[in-house]
Order: C-alpha cells, then structure tokens, then sequence
C-alpha cells in the first residue's frame, strides 16, 4: 500500500507540473464516456429495466392482427374476447381494456372536467399485478351487466322501485391527489362521470401506467377507472374496441401459448367468412418487447453511435499515452537503471492511467448528467419510459466500468512499451528525440482507426439529414399552419336536430373570431395520433370479400377540405344537403381511387364499405381528393374514405381545425371561451396548433438526428486532434531529417506539402476502411432513412470531402511549423 500511494503522489506531483496532458486526457476520456453514460441511461430504461409490474416477464400482448389487409394490432370484438377467455388454457388470467375520456363531475362542485378514462374486465388489475393502495379492488361481480329496472304500465319504471346501487369506480393515483388533494375520506363518495353516477371505491397505488407502444392509442395514465359491464358471450363481433392483456401459466412457454390462440383464430376464420377474408391472426408479443418494438432500432443506433465515439476518444488518449511515454523514455531508462523493474515500471504507469480514469469517469459522470437533461428535452413524446430516464446506479456502474476498461485496455500497450527500454542506447541519445519513432505506426494505425470510426458517424448523420430535409419537404396533402385545433369529445346532447344546431352554432361563432379564416371538423385528423378503420371494397367484394380493402375513416364537416387546403381531385366537396343520416355519398383519396378503379375516374362510380352497419352498403363517389398523410410523413400509408358528419347523426366529428391569418396559439383562449359557453359540461380539451401534430411526427427523426450529428461533429473534433498530434509528434521525430532537406535546397513549400500530405493519406486510408464498414452498418439506419438510401453515394462522397477539408487543416499547422524551421537550428538540437 506503501509502494501504491508513493505512486500516487508522484503522479499528482507530475500532473500539477505538467497539467496539460492531464486535462486533455481527462476532458476527452471524460467527454466519451459522459456521451455514453447518457445514452446508455436510455437503453437502461427503455430496454433493459423491466416493467413495474408482478413478474412482468409473464405478461403478454394479444394482438389481432388482419394480415390480408395489412393490418396489425386490430382492436378486439367482444364475443371474440369471450371465446379467447373460455378456451385459452395457457393464462393464469386475461383481461380486456379499452380507454376514453369523459366529463367529470363531483357533487357539490361546478367544475365539470374532461377526464381520461379506462375501462377493463375486473380482473385487470390482478392480471398486472397492479396494487390498490386505498379501498378495495374491483369484485367479478362489478363487471355483470345491470339487470334492466322494473317495468311498470306502457314502460314506465315501477312505482316505488328502488334505483340500483351505482356501479363502482377506481381512481388513479396522480387524479386523487389533484383533484381531491389526497383526501382519504373519498372512498365510499358518489361522484358523476359521463352523467352516469358512480361510487368511488378504491384510489390506485402511486405510478401505476398503462405501457403500450406509442401506435396505440391507449391512455398511459387513465384518471378514473370503470368495471366494463358487457355481456361479451352475446356481444358483436365486427364491433371492435377492447385491448387484451394475459399473463402466462408457470412452465408455460411462449411457443405453445402462441399455437393455442392458434388455434382459436383457425376456428374462428372457419366458422365467420369476414374474418378468413381478412386474414385474421392472433399474436402474443411480450409486453416488454411489444413495448419497444418500434423504438428498439432508433436507441440501438445510438448506442452504437457513441459507442465509436467513446472508442475514439480512447483511441487519442492512447496516442497521448504513447507519445507522453515516448517523451519519457530517457527518465523510465534512468530509473530502471537504478534498479527500477519492469513490473514497478509497469505498476507506476497504470496507476497514472488509473488516476487519469478516475478523474475522466468523474468529469464523465457531470456530462452524462448534462446529457441526459438534454435527451429530457429532446426526446420525443412517443420514446416510452422517457421519464424514467437518469443517472442512476446502473449507469454510473456503467461510466465506471467503461472507463476503467478504456485506460487498461489503452493504458497497457503504452506502459509495457515504456517498462522495457534499452538503458545504454537510450542514455547515449542524451537529449534526443529518437524514441518517438519507435511508435510511429501504432500511432497512425490508431489515427486510422479513429477516422474509420469517425467516417461511420459523418455518413450517418448525413443520411440523417438528408432523411429530415425529406421529411421537411413531405407533401402532406393539407396545409398545417396557422391552425389551432382542439377536442370537444362527448357531446351528450338529446338528439341529432340538438347536435346538429350546436355544430351549426360552434362553426359560425368560431368564424366570427377575430383572424378566423375558417372553421371544419374532423374525427379524427391528420396525424392526431388517433386511427379508425373500415372495410371497403368495388361491387366485386360482394361475391369476393377476399376483394376487400382496410382504409382509414374520416368523418367530416362539409367544407373541410377548403378549410384543410387540401386539392380536390375531381368531383366535389360535401355541402350541407349531403350532411344527413340518409345520405349515400362517399369521397375518397386517390390512393384508394387508383387502386378500386385504376386508370378510370371514380366519380360517379360504386364503393361498398361497412362504417356503422352490421353488413356492406354501397356508396356513390361525389368526390376525389389529394392523399393525406395521416399516420407518418415518411411515406403515404393507407388509403382513406371520408364521411359526412351528419351521417352519423350529427357531433362525431369532434375534432376542430381553426385556420386563422396569424399565430394559432394566440386564438386559444378565445376559442375555449366559445366551447364553454355553448357547452359547459365539455369544453375544448388537447387544445394545440396542428403544427404540433407535424413536430410530433418528425419528433423521432429529429431526436436521432440530432444526437447522431452531435456525435459526428464530436468523433470529427477528436479524429483531427488525433491527426493534428500525430504530425505534431512527426514533426518532432522528423526535425533532423526536415533540417537536412532544407539545408540541400528543399523549399519551405515542398516540406509543407510532404507534410500535409503524410496527414492525408492518413485520412484518406481510414476513409476508406470507415466507408466499407458504413455501407455494412447503415442497414440498422433503414427504418429511420426517409426518401435516401442506405448507400448512396452522393452522400458518402459529400462526407468524404468534408472530412478530407477538415483533415487538411488539422494537418496545417503541425506542417506550417515544419515549413519554418531553421535548419540549423534543427540540425544542431539532434
């Protein structure tokens, strides 16, 4: 112990002497592994850390999925909900959810408040393993279907019958602290939601969420929980709106769980044609992995991404080490021909790098922490778990060990060169610098290494801009800007005239608005997050329904389209005499147009589709209009019908569009103004522009772009400053030889030249390994590339210039200094 803390001290004497290596191996080291502390906070908590609930590695997704028609995680009908309960043997327990919201009232109080709101089958939260921290848990007998009340004469209910007891709810954790401010005398309170009372009994424990993948539009923290009362033996089967999670028997494996619903989807395709026709499948996904899905590719990217430049900061840390040990030759020769052996020679150079490692892992750390408050700030809304994002144990265990690993693997070539020098040859060279040629070609063979890598990065990033630039450019089909939009869900009015007068009224007092250019409605909008489908087909899919297509609904006012700018095709608009229950008129997109009639005008011709009817009925195309991309920019998506809000008897379309001449944001209040007035009880939630629709939907793009960029212009920083020391120190070792030149007449010049292009073709060797090793790993970048490929060359050509310009000027300076030396000068220090 002695022996190590004399080591020490002598290495903190050293570092306060000559601070600058120090701080650079610190800052670079430090700066690599803070990079990748914080992304790695991600993978942590996305990827590895497991669900907060009971034995989660047990709970599954069970996705219905319509394969013939392109379809993934189709919601479920009821009674195909009820056969799955009744005959799957391999669950301790399933259970059906779905998720709204609602208007909350509480006794007492005026202030109505739109909730969100989940339903489930009682067993939902035993199935999770969710506790309730207050009350008590729903009872099977809370999802039974109320028997109907007594009836007396012509139907009235009976004279003095008792009402029945008010069904039963559960409130979630964050809603009971907000709007009872944590009282617990709640349980047992009578409380009103939807105009429906119920009796709360029971508050959830803190952080319970509902994690699905971001696709599907399930609540992650419903306020109130409601037992679903449905009689699902004789339910519909084309009515689908329920989510199904199971957990698995003990011993029972995914693969035979999965052949069993197997099963159950065969004998169902048997015995209802449609759901043959479509193609219907069951598939259980874990609920983690279901869960990160989609983000999986985007975290590993940049896992790997600051996975190089960590490797290219230890890559300049090495060639520091090397030249410092290079430098020191003389003095490690003196000491060991003092006695000194090659182990505490070796011994005394790792505790310097280990001391360098642990100041890099502390100033690491302090990035990391930066870090990650950045990557709060850009993640986006859909990367799940984003919140659980830190810098906790795991993670500084992380940044340990990465530092650790990097000195010694690193620090020990350096030190077991440096412990075994050659005492007589290196005391006669006295004062020269000989020795940095020994380790010439690890050092350029590192710097080589650290342009491969950062030529990855560069490439990627171009790819990455070229995909956002792309996305930025995406013809939508509408035009989003100065559009405010917002929800008024739930308009429980008395009848279709009542709906239909207020939506008369809502537009016409919204258009009166100061800067209002337009006012329409839609359920839902373009991508709102929100997705309703129906089947649609040409008079063929009567006989066929093989024929059948799955399309996306969009119930609309008339005149949405002016208000949306979005270009009618052929055909016409819907005008108020086409708004009502009774109306057989269809518009669709052209997607669907060339594919139900190509090479033909659709006007005037037939579509069959289900929208809100047990079978088929056939509609006249009055319109075409321009595809609007609803679910991405990144491509078309799925072809789309539009109707008319009035053949839904009026207030479906409940999402608003407010196109005005200025800043939509600004127009907010006064539109919230208008729906409280002309109805209290639900006012305009989710109130936001449409262009936060668009963000959303580059949100992705742009957060890997940014980071992925970030890293390129870091890894580009550090392979410079490797190239830049590398000439450096050549120039030291080169002094006599460039001294012997001048002095035979070579001109300033030529050395600058020869030098510059030493840097060069440094460069140009380690482009040439990073762009083979680019065009195998940008695969992993195809899921997030937009209108660019993998490998194109105009891409890996740009970075390649751009690297090899910033290579040249690295190399500027160490050749400038070569250029004007004096020979003399140089001749008489060697």
């Amino acid at each position: 112990m002695g022996a190590f803390l004399n080591d020490v001290g002598y290495t903190v004497r050293m570092f306060v002497k000559k601070p600058a290596f120090g701080l650079t191996a610190v800052l670079t080291l430090g700066l690599g592994i803070g990079a990748a502390a914080a992304i790695f906070s991600v993978v942590n908590a996305v990827l590895l850390r497991p669900l907060p609930y009971e034995r989660p590695d047990r709970l599954v997704h069970i996705a219905n999925d319509l394969r013939a028609r392109n379809v993934e995680d189709f919601p479920w009908p009821p009674a195909d909900f009820h056969d799955l309960r009744m005959t799957a043997q391999s669950f301790s327990g399933i259970a059906a959810l779905v998720t709204g919201r609602q208007v909350f009232v509480t006794p007492g109080r005026s202030d109505a408040e739109q909730v969100s709101t989940g339903g489930a089958t009682p067993n939902l939260f035993r199935v999770i393993g969710a506790r309730v921290a207050m009350g008590s848990d729903f009872g099977d007998a809370d999802g039974t279907p109320p028997p109907p009340p007594p009836q007396g004469p012509q139907g009235q209910p009976a004279p003095g019958a008792a009402p029945p007891p008010p069904p039963r709810t559960i409130l979630s954790h964050q809603f009971w602290q907000r709007r009872f401010g944590g009282n617990p005398s709640v349980v047992g309170t009578v409380v009103r939601l939807g105009g429906q009372p119920f009796e709360i009994i029971g508050v959830l424990e803190p952080g319970f969420e509902l994690l699905y993948p971001p696709d599907i539009n399930v609540q992650r923290v419903p306020d109130i929980w409601t037992p679903l009362t449905v009689d699902f033996a004789a339910g519909s089967r084309i009515n689908v709106f329920l989510r199904v999670i199971a957990r698995l028997k003990d011993g029972v494996t995914m693969a035979s769980a999965q052949q069993e619903v197997d099963t159950l989807a065969a004998d169902l395709r048997s015995r209802f044609p449609i759901k043959n026709t479509a193609g219907m499948a069951f598939r259980i996904e874990p609920m983690h992995e279901d869960l990160v899905r989609e983000v999986r590719p985007v975290i590993l990217a940049l896992m790997g991404a600051v996975t190089f430049v960590l490797l290219i900061a230890c890559a300049n840390v090495a060639n520091l080490l090397l030249v410092r040990a290079a430098v020191r030759e003389r003095e490690l020769a003196v000491r060991a021909a003092l006695g000194g052996t090659r182990g505490r020679l070796v011994r005394q150079l790792l505790t310097e790098s280990l001391l360098l490692a642990a100041a890099a892992i502390a100033v690491g750390l302090l990035f990391a922490w930066a870090g990650v408050r950045v990557l709060l700030a850009l993640g986006p809304e859909n990367l799940p778990r984003l919140g659980q994002v830190s810098v906790d144990p795991i993670v500084v265990t992380f940044a340990a060990l990465a530092g650790l690993g990097s000195i010694v693997a690193f620090g020990l070539v350096p030190a077991v060169r440096a412990s075994t020098p050659d005492v007589m040859d290196l005391l006669r060279r006295a004062g020269r610098t000989g020795g940095l040629a020994s380790g010439r070609w690890v050092r350029s063979t590192v710097v080589v290494a650290e342009v491969a890598l950062s030529f990855v990065l560069l490439v990627g990033s171009g790819l990455m801009i070229r995909s956002f630039v792309a996305l930025q450019r995406a013809e939508p089909g509408y035009d989003p800007a100065n559009v405010l939009t917002f929800s008024t869900p739930n308009l429980r009015l008395p009848d279709p005239a009542a709906r239909e007068a207020f939506m008369r009224r809502m537009r016409e007092r919204l258009r009166a608005l100061p800067g209002v250019v337009d006012v329409t409605a839609a359920s839902p909008l373009p991508l709102d997050g929100r997705d309703a489908l129906a089947r649609w087909g040409t008079e063929e899919a009567l006989t066929d329904p093989s024929k059948f297509g799955q399309a996306t609904t969009h119930i609309v006012l008339p005149g949405y389209f002016a208000a949306m700018r979005t270009r009618i095709i052929e055909g016409r608009e819907y005008t108020e005499a086409d708004n009502r229950p009774d109306s057989r008129s269809i518009i669709i997109d052209r997607v669907l147009a060339a594919r139900a009639y190509p090479g033909q005008s659709a006007v005037g011709k037939t579509i069959v589709s289900r929208v809100n009817t047990q079978e088929p009925l056939r509609y006249e195309v009055i319109g075409v209009v321009d595809h609007q991309r609803h679910a991405t920019l990144a491509r078309d998506g799925r072809e789309a019908i539009f109707m008319a809000d009035g053949y839904f008897n009026h207030g479906a379309a409940n999402r608003w569009a407010v196109r005005t001449t200025g800043d939509p944001s600004a127009l907010a209040g006064a539109a919230r103004a208008v729906v409280t007035e002309l109805n209290p009880r639900t006012g305009a939630i989710e109130v936001q522009p449409m262009s936060a629709f668009v963000a959303g939907a580059q949100a992705q793009t742009k957060f890997a772009l940014v980071l992925i960029a970030v890293f390129a212009g870091v890894a580009l920083v550090l392979a410079a400053v490797g190239l830049y020391s590398v000439l450096s120190t050549t120039v030291r070792q080169r002094t006599a030889e460039i001294g012997v030149r001048m002095a035979f007449g070579a001109a300033h010049g030529s050395i600058f030249r020869m030098m510059v292009l030493q840097g060069l073709r440094l460069s140009a060797g380690g482009i040439a390994v990073g762009g083979a090793a680019a065009l195998l790993l940008t695969d992993a970048l195809q899921t997030m590339l937009v209108g660019v490929e993998p490998t194109d060359p105009a891409t890996f050509a740009a970075m390649a210039a751009g690297f090899l310009a910033v290579a040249a000027l690295a190399c500027g300076l160490p050749a400038l200094r070569a250029s004007r030396l004096d020979p003399m000068a140089a001749l008489r220090e060697e």
